[in-house]
Formats: C-alpha cells, sequence, structure tokens
C-alpha cells in the first residue's frame, strides 16, 4: 500500500510539473487561472504557467517583490495580491505586463507609491489600493491611464490629493476616496471642483469627510460653499533662497523660542479655512432685499390705515362739537331775547 501511494503521489508531482502547475497552487486549464490563496507563501512562486491570465495570491505572507517578478507571466490580465505583508513596491516590479487590466493590492501595509511604479502598465483598468497606510500619491503616475475607469484609495491616511493625478485618468468612472484624513484647506479646493465636474458628466464617488481643521471636521467636502475657501497665499520670491541659506542654521529650532513656536503657528495657519460670519450671496441678497419690502410695505398700509382713521375720527368729531356749539348758540339768543320783550311790554 505504501508503494501504490509513493507511486500516486509521484505520478501527480510529475503531473503537475509536466503542466506546468506550482505545487502548492490550483491552476484551471480552462480559465488559464491559478489560485495560489491562503497557503502561506512567503515569495512568488517561481514555475507559474506561462500561458496564465488570473494569478491569485490573496492571504499569504509576501512582504517584497522583486524587480521582473511576474516576467514568467506576460499575458496576466488579473493580479490579486490582497491582504499581504507588502510595505514597499520597487518600480520595476510589474515590468512585462503589457496586458494587465486588474491590480489589486489592498489590505497591505503600503506607505507610498512612486511615480514609475506603473508605467509598464498601459492597460490597466482597475487599480484598488485601498486599506494600506499610504500617507500622499504624487502627482502624476506616469503617462496618462487612457483606459482606468475604477480607482480606489479608501481607508488610508490621505490628506490631500492632487488634481493633476486625477485628470490623467480621462476614462475614470468610479473613485473611491472616504475614509482617509482629508485636511479640508484652501488646498483642498481643487478636488472639490474636480469632484463636482466629475460627478456632473456622470461619474460616481464616494463621500470625501473632512478630519480636520476643526471647523469642518465631520463634513463633507462637497457641502462646503467656495465662498468659505480663502485662496492660498503665495510664496516670497524670495522665500527658497532664504530657505536654502537657513538650512544648515535652522535645521533644529530651539523649540523653547517664542518666534519658533509663533512662526510655526502662523505657517500651519495661513491656509486654514477662516469661516466668514456671512458669506456674499446672490440668494440672501434677494431674499433681504423682498423681506424688506414687504416689511415696508405693510409698515405703510399700517400708517395709511391709521391716518384714515384718524382724519374720520377728526371730521366726526368735528362736526359733533359744531352741532353743540351751534345749538348753545341758539340757547344763548334765545335767552337774551325775552329780557328783551319783556322790558317793552
Amino acid at each position: 500500500v505504501a508503494g501504490e501511494l509513493l507511486l500516486l503521489s509521484s505520478v501527480i508531482f510529475l503531473l503537475r510539473v509536466v503542466c506546468g502547475c506550482p505545487v502548492r497552487c490550483r491552476c484551471h486549464s480552462s480559465s488559464h487561472s491559478v489560485d495560489c490563496s491562503r497557503q502561506g507563501l512567503a515569495e512568488i512562486p517561481p514555475d507559474l504557467p506561462p500561458q496564465t491570465l488570473t494569478l491569485n495570491l490573496q492571504d499569504n505572507q509576501i512582504h517584497q517583490l522583486p524587480a521582473f517578478a511576474f516576467r514568467s507571466v506576460p499575458h496576466l490580465r488579473t493580479l490579486n495580491l490582497c491582504n499581504n505583508s507588502l510595505s514597499k513596491l520597487v518600480p520595476g516590479v510589474f515590468h512585462g505586463l503589457q496586458h494587465l487590466q486588474v491590480l489589486n493590492l489592498t489590505q497591505n501595509s503600503l506607505h507610498s507609491l512612486e511615480s514609475r511604479l506603473f508605467h509598464s502598465l498601459p492597460q490597466l483598468r482597475e487599480l484598488d489600493l485601498s486599506s494600506n497606510n499610504i500617507s500622499h500619491l504624487p502627482i502624476s503616475l506616469g503617462k496618462p491611464w487612457e483606459n482606468l475607469t475604477v480607482f480606489a484609495v479608501q481607508q488610508n491616511q490621505l490628506q490631500q490629493l492632487d488634481r493633476e493625478l486625477l485628470e490623467s485618468m480621462p476614462s475614470m468612472r468610479l473613485l473611491f476616496l472616504k475614509d482617509n484624513l482629508w485636511k479640508c484647506n484652501c488646498h483642498l479646493l481643487s478636488l472639490k471642483l474636480w469632484l463636482e465636474k466629475f460627478i456632473f458628466k456622470g461619474g460616481i464617488t464616494d463621500s470625501v469627510t473632512c478630519a480636520s481643521p476643526d471647523t469642518w471636521k465631520g463634513k463633507d467636502l462637497l457641502k462646503i460653499p467656495h465662498e468659505l475657501y480663502p485662496p492660498c497665499p503665495f510664496p516670497s520670491p524670495g522665500a527658497g533662497a532664504s530657505r536654502v541659506q537657513q538650512l544648515g542654521s535652522a535645521r533644529q529650532p530651539d523649540p523653547r523660542s517664542p518666534e519658533s513656536h509663533s512662526t510655526g503657528r502662523r505657517d500651519h495657519s495661513e491656509c486654514e479655512v477662516k469661516p466668514k460670519p456671512r458669506p456674499v450671496n446672490l440668494r440672501h441678497a434677494v431674499a433681504t432685499v423682498v423681506i424688506t419690502g414687504v416689511v415696508c410695505g405693510i409698515v405703510c398700509l399700517m400708517m395709511l390705515v391709521a391716518a384714515i382713521y384718524g382724519c374720520t375720527y377728526a371730521a366726526v368729531t368735528a362736526q359733533y362739537n359744531g352741532g353743540r356749539l351751534a345749538q348753545t348758540e341758539v340757547t344763548v339768543k334765545m335767552e337774551g331775547k325775552e329780557p328783551y320783550d319783556s322790558s317793552q311790554a
């Protein structure tokens, strides 16, 4: 029995070798897919079938990927590296994947991305970088991504996102940005304007919730009026030169110096959003004019009613007093005639 089991295992091993499927993976020849998920792998299997179109490496322990890591699968279209331990990607890691369309890098430990990282992926359609520790993205990731339609960076440490990066994705239709540390200052106004245009053209995105400053914490970026964003201050012409000259002497400023604290607070608050008590708004102005007109009309109407009532009351009083006065004069005249007539008699 032991001999038969050994023979069977040898046959299975030889079949795997002949078919070109790694020992710890499952290969499906009909769909040209290789599933190596949940195998505790620390590196890419070296004997992947060259005709592979879909490669699943999810839920492993891969810490790093060398350059040309996928040279053995040049026709790869879908690559899933979800839930590994990747902290950095070298620029040439995806070199040779001219046909890759879907790249899943979620649930890793990536902190940043280099601009040259995706140069060799001209056909990329979906890029998912969610649930990492990415604090910033480069302004450009190479040539314009004409084919990219889905871009996800939710659940990271992003505070800002450059508009130029988004404009390099003209075909994008789905954009996921929520659960980041968005700093809603003047520098994020360009992102707000781009998102409004993106939604107007039919794009779909989730919410961008402000994490700072405290004035807008928890607020949706798209619901903050444009008027509350002051323009960012332009750096002075000599600022760069002075900073270079002072780099050696001011590399470690004295934390006890009040000037350094005040300067730090000033630099930090230059771009902070300062809400105005009453922003200029055409609707508010029109509403104010209408309400003022209505109030003035009511006051004028009340004054007119009061005037009519006063005049009527004055006329009635004058008529009444005139009748009393005429009756009194008649009475006096009659009393004055009686003694005259009696004396004649």
